[in-house]
């Protein structure tokens, strides 16, 4: 049976104290939060609730999971990538008395989908999931719970697509809110979290510029956006690769370079990846690439970049940096491969995740909606469900309050007229 990880480690102590540094700065960062917790405490809204959280378990995470167990809630958590915990931040989340984390970095796929099962023996009543993993082994492996599980929150595109396949499939069998499709979520954590957080990781991995070298983004969905617009921001020549004719456009006309991945292959000097589909990068590009070129995947799961390929292909495998895996090829052309073609923000070995700011916002999200769970889950049928508009804005509005920001509001005249169709010219 897994172990949390306060049993693992060899100076629990000292990695707790470091984990609180972490999440005391981000908590004092994190406003919406502070906000809702001070709500949570007095209210206690989650108490007599399990919640099972599967996520990417870093200091911002670990103020959602607390500020949910401050609302009474009893918490278990593990990782959603064998690569992006911080042990230490784990280590203080499991000191807390309503939490118990199994999160830990580097695991195998044995002791990750372990951990998985560790946290679903606690029999959550509400999930909380980033990439869908922990929804998949509860429907396949622990169907008997489904029955006392009022819902669930799913935060990542990758985890939305395999909702809505599930769904579509008939095989979905509780509510669970598209947390990553809400605006509050979408406009800001896809776009500026993820374009912000991906080329700061590249570049304290490999200590190189942006400025002057061609970075080819796959994929113009939100996150690729914010990718694109972040490194045209560091002075690189960007090229956009698409298979969606408007997206395709839609990059066009916003200035970069559009052209399909076999001919991006042969001008990157930087690849990133963003689509969360697999073959994004394979062989045919890896043949014509140039020497030293950087590949990294942005998306949820590591088939992005055809590793195996890649692997088949090499003569030999080094590790220039921390972080990175050299592939020599035979004709002595190395391309080099960030966090194993895991989630680049959040994987290599200097990762951070997100800005504060940006997750402040999702988790927020992530908050309202597991207390829309509680308070009207019976409401919600089985399936995926678009996370109610008044709740993302509340969230929008804590924000814009703590920042001191006013904005304007419609007069009964103005909701009078847009909401008639009998006023023409």
């Amino acid at each position: 049976m897994t172990a949390p990880i306060s049993e693992t480690l060899d100076d629990v102590e000292t990695a707790r104290q470091e984990g609180r540094r972490k999440i005391d700065w981000a908590r004092e960062h994190m406003p919406i939060m502070a906000s809702l917790r001070e709500d949570f405490q007095d209210e206690q809204p989650f108490a007599g609730e399990r919640i099972g959280m599967a996520m990417h378990v870093e200091a911002k995470t670990a103020v959602l999971a607390e500020t949910l167990a401050e609302g009474g809630a009893e918490v278990a958590i593990t990782g959603c990538n064998p690569l992006s915990t911080h042990d230490d931040v784990s280590a203080a989340l499991d000191a807390h008395g309503n939490v118990t984390s199994y999160a830990e970095r580097g695991v195998d796929d044995d002791e990750y989908y372990a951990a998985m099962e560790a946290v679903i023996e606690h029999e959550p009543t509400i999930t909380v999931d980033d990439g869908m993993d922990l929804i998949a082994a509860i429907h396949e492996d622990y169907p008997e719970l489904i029955d006392t599980i009022v819902g669930g929150c799913e935060e990542t595109t990758t985890g939305v697509h395999r909702l809505r396949a599930m769904d579509d499939d008939g095989a979905l069998e509780y509510p669970v809110f598209a947390v990553n499709d809400t605006p509050m979520k979408r406009l800001f954590d896809n776009v500026h979290g993820t374009g912000e957080s991906s080329l700061a990781s590249i570049a304290m991995t490999t200590n190189l510029s942006y400025a002057g070298k061609t970075v080819v983004v796959g994929g113009y969905g939100d996150c690729g956006r914010g990718v694109a617009k972040k490194a045209a921001g560091q002075n690189a020549r960007v090229i956009v690769t698409e298979v969606d004719a408007r997206r395709a456009l839609e990059a066009h006309m916003e200035g970069y370079e559009v052209m399909p991945m076999r001919e991006a292959a042969a001008e990157g000097d930087v690849f990133i990846t963003t689509t969360g589909n697999r073959d994004i990068i394979t062989e045919e590009d890896f043949e014509v690439m140039k020497d030293g070129v950087l590949l990294a995947n942005a998306g949820h799961f590591d088939v992005e970049i055809d590793l195996v390929a890649l692997e088949e292909m090499a003569e030999e495998v080094t590790e220039p940096r921390d972080g990175i895996e050299a592939y020599v090829m035979p004709d002595g052309r190395e391309l080099n491969v960030l966090a194993e073609g895991r989630l680049v923000n959040l994987a290599t070995p200097v990762a951070l995740g997100h800005p504060v700011e940006v997750m402040d916002q999702s988790f927020g999200v992530q908050a309202v909606c597991v207390r829309e769970l509680v308070e009207s889950g019976e409401e919600y049928a089985a399936g995926v469900h678009d996370v109610p508009d008044d709740l993302d804005r509340e969230v929008a509005e804590i924000k814009l309050a703590a920042e001191g920001v006013g904005f304007d509001d419609l007069s009964d005249a103005q909701r009078e007229y847009m909401g008639s169709w009998q006023h023409g010219t």
